[in-house]
């Protein structure tokens, strides 16, 4: 009796040994393939849901004008929109944001570079004290500053220039600079900096040929979240200018009259609007990705 229950014993062994062999390994590769597959399609799902109010406006945009509240899908695309926007005021107000954001955007990494770089490197009293008052500006709601800026720009005579607005965009976006690129220029080490100094390079040269270099992805982020602050910006332009130096926000809202809404012309102007950023960031998209994760873990 005790040899037949070792011998089913063994034998169950053995059986389950073989299992394990010949259908263990299937299992787990088609339990690995469907889980592969699940994160792919999860991934993908979450795109068209992200991505579906660009694409329903592209659409609308490409849709003839007496089809816009049509329920179907199905329709014959026209670029009419589009060219009649370049017929109108908004090809002379896409380039004012154009001029404006790129210039703005310019200004606040040259001046705000190297004041972060001071406040992150130069130990001085008030150090602390400086950063947060340069904070401050980015914590008042932009109405707090409207009449003030209104009456200022109408006495200096900046009122609907782009000179106006590139200093308006200027004072919100040096906060942003100042405080997001002490954090890149904190986690450059300082010995680096030190070894330039023996070699016989100065403050500037160290800072120039070492930090700087060193920074580029954060000076990419910084720069992809300076332009898109100014391009989107609507309330100071819409405030501060009147037909020479309207942007492309503002511009949009012309296209909503009391006649009719152009919904079309809209959309196009909306997709235009958009396309900037988007080649703005793939262009430094590897410098933004390092730049966005950099700084996150230290030493």
């Amino acid at each position: 009796m005790t040899q037949t229950s070792a011998s089913t014993d063994h034998d169950l062994r053995a059986g389950s040994a073989l299992r394990k062999r010949w259908i263990a390994p299937g299992a787990s590769r088609v339990g690995a393939l469907i889980r592969r597959n699940a994160r792919a399609w999860v991934v993908i799902a979450l795109l068209l849901v992200l991505l579906f109010p660009f694409f329903w406006l592209v659409q609308l945009a490409l849709r003839p004008a007496d089809a816009v509240f049509d329920d179907g899908l199905l329709f014959i695309p026209t670029l009419d929109a589009f060219t009649g926007l370049f017929h109108s005021s908004f090809a002379g107000s896409f380039v004012n944001s154009l001029l404006v954001s790129t210039f703005s955007t310019a200004l606040s990494l040259v001046i705000g570079v190297p004041a972060a770089y001071a406040l992150t490197r130069w130990k001085f009293r008030g150090r602390r004290h400086v950063a947060l008052w340069i904070l401050t500006s980015r914590m008042a709601p932009p109405i707090a500053f409207t009449i003030p800026f209104y009456l200022a720009y109408r006495w200096l005579g900046l009122q609907d220039t782009i000179t106006g607005l590139v200093i308006v965009y200027l004072t919100f976006n040096l906060s942003i600079v100042i405080w997001l690129m002490q954090t890149f220029f904190a986690a450059v080490p300082l010995a680096l900096e030190e070894a330039a100094h023996i070699d016989g390079c100065g403050v500037w040269q160290a800072f120039w040929h070492v930090t700087l270099p060193l920074a580029a992805p954060g000076l990419a982020a910084t720069a992809v979240l300076c332009f898109i602050f100014s391009w989107n910006d609507f309330f100071y332009a819409l405030i501060l200018t009147r037909t020479n130096a309207i942007t492309a926000p503002v511009s949009i809202v012309n296209f909503l009259q009391y006649e009719g809404w152009e919904w079309t012309k809209v959309a196009a102007a909306g997709t235009l609007v958009m396309l900037p950023v988007v080649a703005f960031t793939v262009l430094v998209r590897t410098y933004l990705v390092r730049g966005l994760t950099a700084g996150g873990i230290k030493d």
